[in-house]
């Protein structure tokens, strides 16, 4: 089945195969083929079909480059499922298979971010662990990938540890998941707006999204990368992991963390934590020195001068 066009597809044309997945607001199964995933909403009652239609609109409104950024960047709605004039779910990609670990039993789970900010645990031990380097590079990784839905005119809403997956090879990345969760900026949302525990802004209610929301998640999924610390907020003090920032960068990053803990629209956007992580810092630039202007000759211009009357006649007339 091809869901590439966006068009809706019914219920009763899928097989599919055994849920692989639930959450408080869908099931997920696979599709016969293992093309592709379906949500299956718990409570269709529940959701704004045309919210939906809208997200999916949105991707196919893309050019092909900027479409290929947001299928590597998250597991977007590809396309609706209806059934008798109500919309049931969605169709979406498969997280990437370098996302995925493997257990000591031989069960596979995805590589959520709750891996990536906690100490490691015994039950987990599979899991392969950054180099500070790498740690730095999967906290830029989220900032970039949030400034690109920002720049896009999306609002993400939720980002917590359970929605964003990561990976080491071929490349450190990251993966956004729930993006029915998404919206575009000043529309509805599909659902109403899910909230994570000890991911939301204390400035404002759990179910409200919008940009200024996602600077704050923006300053707890970056800070949290780099403590590896799942609990830090901002005004807390922050202990980042040894030798992933070098000074410059370490000073940048306290400072957005700090700024964070201010009042909606004080709080530093995403761009504002990419040029704190990068390598290349910020370039102060200073004005250029005029050039030396000539020396003028001023008897040239203030010594006597003959006035006389020009004569505007032509000669002989």
């Amino acid at each position: 089945m091809s869901a590439e066009n966006g068009a809706d597809v019914t219920r009763s044309s899928l097989a599919l195969r055994d849920r692989v997945g639930s959450g408080g607001q869908g099931d997920v199964h696979a599709l016969a083929d293992g093309s592709l995933l379906f949500k299956e909403y718990k409570d269709p009652s529940k959701v704004n079909g045309s919210a939906l239609a809208d997200l999916v609109a949105f991707r196919q409104g893309l050019g092909q480059s900027d479409r290929s950024q947001l299928d590597s960047l998250a597991a977007w709605p590809l396309c609706r499922v209806v059934e008798a004039g109500r919309t049931l779910g969605f169709l979406m990609r498969r997280a990437p298979s370098d996302m995925v670990w493997r257990t000591s039993a031989g069960s596979t789970k995805l590589l959520e971010l709750q891996y990536l900010i906690r100490p490691p645990k015994v039950a987990w031990q599979e899991v392969s662990q950054p180099t500070p380097e790498q740690r730095k590079a999967l906290a830029l990784a989220c900032v970039e990938a949030i400034d690109w839905f920002h720049s896009a005119g999306l609002v993400i809403g939720d980002i917590s540890q359970a929605n964003v997956l990561w990976s080491l090879t071929p490349e450190t990345a990251v993966h956004f998941l729930d993006c029915d969760g998404f919206r575009r900026a000043g529309r509805t949302a599909v659902q109403a707006q899910a909230a994570t525990p000890d991911w939301n802004d204390p400035l404002v209610p759990s179910i409200e999204a919008t940009v200024d929301t996602d600077a704050y998640k923006t300053a707890l999924v970056a800070a949290r990368i780099l403590a590896q610390d799942p609990y830090v907020t901002p005004g807390k003090e922050l202990k980042l992991v040894a030798g992933c920032l070098n000074g410059r960068q370490d000073t940048a990053v306290r400072q957005l963390f700090s700024q964070a803990a201010g009042e909606r629209g004080t709080r530093p956007r995403p761009s504002e934590w990419q040029t704190a992580l990068s390598d290349r810092g910020i370039i102060t630039l200073t004005a250029a020195a005029p050039r030396p202007r000539p020396v003028v000759d001023h008897t040239v211009l203030d010594g006597a001068r003959d006035r006389s009357p020009i004569n505007l006649r032509a000669a002989g007339r």
